[in-house]
């Protein structure tokens, strides 16, 4: 549904709401479960070695079905990182800081919310979110089996 009004000077200002349903499919559906249940799950290739999270259903090296799970560890390293000033509509009110976390023993990094992070001062806070740093996984007080049930914060 779209409400439009043109103003004066040839400006158009429209409100798009847009809904949609998606399957999440046997990955992402087992991913979410995880979530709900307090568990960052990884799949894994027994060809490669390597291990995926997010999970992915095939493995980029060997081209072949990743063919098992395994449970992440609560604690990595971030590779990369940045504090968002620009707000979304229906996401958290910024300053917000994200980062991609490779956890320990997974071969891939995955990004969410880097919480419990003084955004006062964004230089500041940049250089503790810098590339190397450790973090701890921290799940919220409810789960959905929603990427947001969990969140990184710096575990020193």
């Amino acid at each position: 549904m779209s409400e439009r009004n043109i103003e004066p000077g040839g400006v158009i200002t429209e409100v798009v709401t847009l809904r949609y349903d998606y399957s999440l499919g046997e990955v992402a559906g087992k991913f979410m479960e995880g979530l709900k249940q307090g568990k960052i799950l990884a799949t894994s290739c027994s060809k490669s070695g390597l291990t995926y999270l997010p999970p992915r259903a095939y493995c980029e090296r060997s081209f072949e079905p990743c063919d098992g799970w395994v449970e992440a560890a609560f604690e990595g390293v971030i590779e990369a990182s940045t504090i968002i000033v620009r707000g979304f509509q229906g996401k958290r009110n910024p300053p917000v800081a994200i980062a991609y976390v490779k956890l320990d023993g997974i071969d891939s990094a995955i990004g969410n919310y880097v919480d419990d992070l003084d955004l006062s001062n964004l230089d500041v806070a940049q250089k503790k979110i810098a590339p190397g740093t450790r973090v701890k996984v921290k799940f919220g007080p409810t789960r959905e089996g929603r990427i947001t049930d969990f969140s990184f914060v710096c575990a020193e």
